[in-house]
């Protein structure tokens, strides 16, 4: 699902608020979540999962196209850590 079909969703599912509105709402949880983020914080959605960022260091890397080696600096990356509820849900129907 990508975000426009988030919003027509949310749209349908909520007639009496207009497309606009849908739009500025998801807009507005998807920077809340982002700017927490951005400070270090963390975001805990209850039976959804935990947003998060974690730390990765430095290291030399290899350009595909060449194989030279190049330096890839040290960077914070998001991490997502689903919640119980979701696994649940997600291994209704499988063997795994």
């Amino acid at each position: 699902m990508i975000r426009s079909e988030l919003v027509q969703k949310l749209c349908n599912d909520f007639p009496d608020l207009t497309q606009r509105e849908v739009e500025n709402v998801v807009s507005a949880l998807f920077d809340s979540i982002t700017d927490q983020l951005a400070k270090g914080g963390r975001v805990e959605l209850r039976g959804f999962g935990a947003f998060s960022t974690r730390q990765r260091d430095a290291r030399v890397g290899r350009n595909p196209r060449t194989g030279e080696p190049v330096d890839v600096d040290a960077k914070r990356v998001p991490y997502f850590k689903p919640g119980k509820e979701m696994r649940e849900r997600l291994n209704l129907g499988g063997d795994a």
